[in-house]
């Protein structure tokens, strides 16, 4: 193994080099883009009464938006069209509508407005940092549980769902999970919602945001649909859906949609009916056509996606393996089989070391404990590592300096 000196030298050869390499955050790439393109010019004036009978052009439609888009992301979720509504471009924005509407109003099944019974909302870590600011700014208190290779830890959940009615839910990415890239198993799902809870409106707001980002056709990760499972359980309010098409077509300019039972479809678009008059009918509309035309369908343009993804996935685990694999001494990471990330853990306490070395060095990752509320992580030892952005010789780079500062913050522990 090399000596502490001896990396330091390859590092300051590095830093000669200039790099400007990015791996922070999960943005599709250029050549993700490009896939959509034809979206831009699509619609036609043919297109402007929908085959459902509606003008794109006028304000009738409805809040749960078009009927053919209803129909065609309600495919993604795995459920029916008329438990879907569907919004504009982001799934967040439908997350913190629902999320207010219940802090003022309450929610269909529950017993009157969150805001005024201290609430608390159980969390995954490591797990999605605009998830926990968003919580933090609404006012819930986190609660936070591991997120395991099976999904949340459900001895945790269920110990803090059934002690405190001021529990009102729990929020998670259920399938290739932002970092880790785990996915729920089945018994998992029958067990979040069946489980016994003090609230009577504890909710699960499932962020299904990679349900359909494979990475590999013949290795897909397909976990039980926590909205057909809550139904069976007797549960069927219990369950909220959410994603979207920003990682699908374009990041800033897709659909966001949700998916919950037909009574809480009823209750919430009746609230959502206050704030607009509907959602835009025309990206909707785009939407659609270009997806259904698109060769394959929506099957195909995920093909197309993963096809792009795929090597910068493999570039990041053949360089951690080639190393920092072997005796465990650095570091361990995830293999994901879809999503837009890969975890990796540090042995020792240096995860805020591995960033700062990494910047010195022209590497801009993810800020150290972000994967936890308030940016927190109490074993200093998580990295969010996104190689979807670049291209695949710069991941490879950029993975290479991330195992060189690996190796140099974990030496300088004992130096």
């Amino acid at each position: 193994m090399e000596s502490l000196q001896q990396l330091r030298e390859k590092y300051q050869a590095v830093q000669a080099m200039n790099l400007k390499l990015n791996m922070q955050r999960g943005q599709p790439s250029d050549d993700d883009f490009d896939l959509s393109n034809a979206m831009l010019n699509i619609l036609v004036e043919e297109d402007l009464v929908t085959p459902s009978g509606i003008d794109l052009r006028n304000y009738p439609g409805g809040q749960a938006g078009l009927p053919e888009a209803q129909g065609l992301f309600a495919t993604v979720l795995g459920v029916r069209p008329s438990e879907m509504i569907v919004g504009n471009n982001a799934s967040l924005k439908l997350m913190s509508n629902t999320l207010m509407w219940a802090l003022l109003r309450g929610l269909k099944h529950g017993d009157g407005p969150w805001f005024n019974q201290s609430p608390k909302m159980i969390v995954t870590v490591p797990g999605y940092d605009r998830h926990f600011a968003l919580l933090d700014a609404l006012g819930f208190e986190l609660l936070s549980v591991a997120m395991t290779p099976d999904g949340p830890d459900m001895d945790a959940v269920e110990k803090l769902a059934v002690s405190d009615p001021s529990v009102k839910g729990i929020m998670f990415v259920p399938t290739y999970s932002n970092p880790t890239g785990d996915t729920v198993s089945d018994e998992t799902v029958r067990r979040l919602v069946g489980m016994k809870t003090a609230a009577p409106d504890f909710t699960i707001f499932a962020d299904d945001a990679y349900r359909i980002h494979h990475l590999d056709d013949g290795d897909q990760h397909n976990p039980l649909n926590l909205l057909r499972a809550a139904e069976e359980a007797g549960n069927p309010e219990r369950v909220i859906l959410f994603g979207s098409t920003s990682k699908i077509t374009f990041a800033g300019a897709g659909i966001g949609f949700m998916a919950c039972s037909e009574a809480n479809v009823a209750y919430i678009t009746n609230l959502i009916g206050f704030q607009s008059i509907g959602p835009n009918k025309i990206e909707q509309y785009r939407h659609v056509k270009f997806i259904n035309q698109y060769p394959g369908g929506l099957e195909g343009l995920m093909r197309d996606h993963a096809a792009l993804l795929r090597p910068k996935f493999e570039a990041v685990q053949a360089v951690l393996t080639r190393e920092l694999a072997g005796n465990g001494r650095f570091a361990t990471w995830t293999q994901p089989k879809g999503g837009y990330f890969v975890s990796l853990d540090t042995v020792e306490p240096v995860a805020d070391r591995v960033v700062e070395l990494a910047k010195g060095a022209g590497v801009a990752l993810t800020p150290a404990g972000a994967t936890y509320p308030f940016e927190k992580d109490p074993h200093n030892s998580n990295i969010r590592l996104s190689p979807s952005r670049p291209p695949v010789e710069e991941v490879a780079k950029a993975m290479e300096v991330v195992a060189l500062c690996v190796k140099i913050a974990t030496l300088e522990v004992d130096e």
